[in-house]
């Protein structure tokens, strides 16, 4: 019984100097955003409170839509590119694996392949459309 108190001290000890740390690092971290806030200039103008565009002077309204097969094209990159960091661990360890992983790894491939030809025949992956093209 004596004994839980002894180990909660030990690890408490063990473990002072990341407690210190992350103290002084807040400390420090408060003290350098309040001495910018004090320092910093306090004059706000009309061209400081625009819009910044690369340097360029904003025009018209921001709210532009943008046409949907950005998005499409995006969100395909991000699912073969995600699959294919999937397929990287499998390629290097399959023949370790044995012939159940290897048949697996045709199976995912295998899907891979249906969905880029699906997403191929559909067309989205042409940037310019035939019917926009019109």
């Amino acid at each position: 019984m004596s004994e839980a108190p002894l180990v909660a001290t030990d690890f408490l000890t063990a473990h002072a100097s990341i407690l210190v740390f992350l103290a002084v690092v807040a400390g420090l971290l408060l003290f350098a955003l309040v001495l910018w806030w004090v320092l910093r200039p306090m004059r706000f103008s009309e061209e400081k409170l625009t819009t910044y565009e690369c340097g360029e002077d904003p025009v018209g309204n921001a709210w532009v839509q943008f046409n949907i097969r950005f998005y499409v094209f995006a969100l395909i990159f991000v699912v073969f590119d995600v699959e294919a960091v999937f397929l990287l661990p499998w390629a290097t360890v399959f023949r370790e694996l044995g012939p159940l992983a290897y048949l697996e790894g045709l199976v995912f491939i295998g899907i891979l392949v249906v969905a880029l030809a699906y997403v191929w025949r559909k067309g989205d992956l042409a940037w310019v459309r035939p019917e926009d093209r019109a």
